[in-house]
């Protein structure tokens, strides 16, 4: 394989995937910067009209369903059209759900666009992952972790340019050229994809051949039930008053019960009927829990397009030379810190790794979860300011932005790699679903979160930022006693 290794050591292949990802995230990222600063902004000035916590709501049942929907992507390749096929089908409903938010209209055509968004991006998502994994075949070394994070140092080059463009023509000439902006993005990403599918050799281009396993069939059924049962909940709990589907926020956190039930029920079907033996239920228990700390680091870390978002618009100077920058374009901190440490973290994981020296998955994670309240704990200091009377400066979102990239490049890339080391072949792509589902969970917290930001009462924002500096310290904290076990059960993975 040294032979072919052509982009930074790597192989060919991940230019490819690189690229692709490069700018359907350009089309993501960018129209995310907008989204809910368009939803909560007056019609009178061509936004939505919509008040902050349908807003929020809105925005986390989107990026919920965004990568919700990777689990049936995961599937449908799997079994219908293969990884590479999928790329390209995604791809194209990315595209035109972009082309339809382009288009001035009523609240119903802003809808069905960012469902041809969703449902895109769970056919691209966790399959152009799954390749990513598949180029180094049974390498599950250090070289792997290396080559995603030179893969996800792609998924922020994208949101950088997005953050930049699709903010600056959103918020400073129209909303709607900035979802049109996003929709170019995604067709350069697609003829970009076309024109180099060959250096993939093959890989991904047929599904998975499957064998039926004893028990199958009933451990499917037992799936059904209980999502049946998960839906039977919610109408007990709109009957008692907990919840209400009526309205976007209940509606979305029904939705939070569907996704934790759904995955309970998905975790039980692979370990009663899937086949496995009792060191691959061992790894499959663990990338559970990786699940439940990735859904707690999304849930801080996805407020960077809602809550955050919301505090750069409302209680932020962006003033710089007596021009006041777009709300949107401070998320671009983020991409831009990943840009500059990814290689950084990359050669960290190899030289300490030819040293005996690499931390385990667990503690990476545990890591992850402390910087990410530590960012949070930087918010509540900022919020404190602003509840004296005063704006803050840009510079507290930026270093807190600086914090939760240290955090996302020891969890994110690193928790991809472990799910295709650990994942059984049978339910490779499936299981890389499952981590995007984790982002689903913790984009919809994010969401819920946000709606109890009010742009008129500060007061309640340093209790919001608390909360979740608490969350991440737990968590953290919890990751980092228990690494030693989950360790022994990931057996030669580290």
């Amino acid at each position: 394989m040294s032979s072919e290794s052509t982009f930074f050591g790597h192989p060919r292949g991940l230019a490819t995937l690189f690229f692709t990802e490069m700018w359907e995230r350009f089309s993501y990222y960018g129209m995310r910067a907008i989204l809910i600063l368009f939803m909560t902004t007056e019609t009178a000035q061509q936004g939505l009209g919509l008040d902050v916590e349908t807003s929020a709501a809105v925005y986390g049942l989107y990026t919920a369903a965004v990568y919700l929907l990777s689990l049936p992507g995961g599937w449908l390749a799997d079994n219908v059209f293969g990884q590479q096929k999928s790329i390209w089908y995604g791809g194209i409903l990315i595209m035109v759900g972009h082309l339809i938010l382009a288009i001035p209209g009523s609240q119903e055509i802003f809808f069905i666009g960012l469902g041809f968004v969703a449902m895109g991006t769970g056919f691209l998502k966790p399959n152009i992952s799954s390749i990513v994994g598949d180029l180094y075949g049974d390498d599950k070394g250090a070289k792997r972790d290396a080559g995603f994070s030179i893969f996800y140092m792609g998924i922020n080059l994208g949101s950088l340019l997005g953050q930049t463009v699709v903010s600056f023509l959103g918020e400073k000439v129209d909303w709607h050229m900035g979802f049109g902006a996003a929709a170019v993005g995604m067709f350069l990403g697609l003829i970009q994809y076309k024109l180099t599918l060959g250096t993939l050799k093959g890989i991904g281009m047929k599904p998975e051949k499957k064998v039926k396993l004893p028990g199958e069939k009933s451990g499917a059924t037992f799936t059904y039930a209980l999502t049946a049962g998960a839906i039977l909940l919610i109408f007990v709990m709109q009957y008692l008053g907990i919840v209400d589907v009526t309205t976007a926020r209940g509606i979305a956190e029904s939705v939070g019960v569907l996704i934790v039930v759904v995955t309970l029920a998905y975790f039980a079907n692979i370990f009663i009927s899937g086949g496995l033996d009792m060191a691959e239920r061992k790894q499959v228990f663990v990338i559970f829990l990786l699940f439940i700390g990735a859904s707690v680091f999304w849930a801080g870390f996805e407020q960077a397009g809602s809550t955050l978002n919301l505090f750069a618009r409302d209680y932020t100077d962006r003033m710089i030379f007596g021009y006041e920058l777009p709300a949107g374009i401070l998320q671009n901190f983020n991409p831009f810190f990943i840009i500059i440490l990814s290689p950084v973290f990359g050669a960290i994981w190899i030289r300490l790794a030819a040293k005996q020296m690499n931390p385990s998955t667990p503690i990476k994670f545990g890591f992850g979860l402390l910087m990410m309240a530590v960012g949070f704990l930087v918010m509540y200091f900022a919020a404190v300011i602003v509840v004296q009377g005063t704006k803050a400066g840009m510079g507290w979102l930026i270093v807190t932005y600086l914090f939760h990239t240290t955090g996302e490049l020891t969890l994110s890339p690193v928790g991809l790699s472990a799910t295709t080391k650990l994942a059984p072949r049978k339910y490779y792509s499936q299981m890389m679903g499952i981590w995007f589902v984790a982002t689903a969970l913790g984009n919809l917290i994010a969401g819920l979160f946000a709606g109890g930001f009010d742009p008129n009462d500060a007061s309640q924002v340093p209790g919001l930022f608390m909360s979740v500096v608490l969350l991440g310290v737990g968590s953290g904290i919890m990751f980092l006693i228990f690494s030693g076990f989950m360790r022994r059960w990931m057996g030669n993975v580290r």
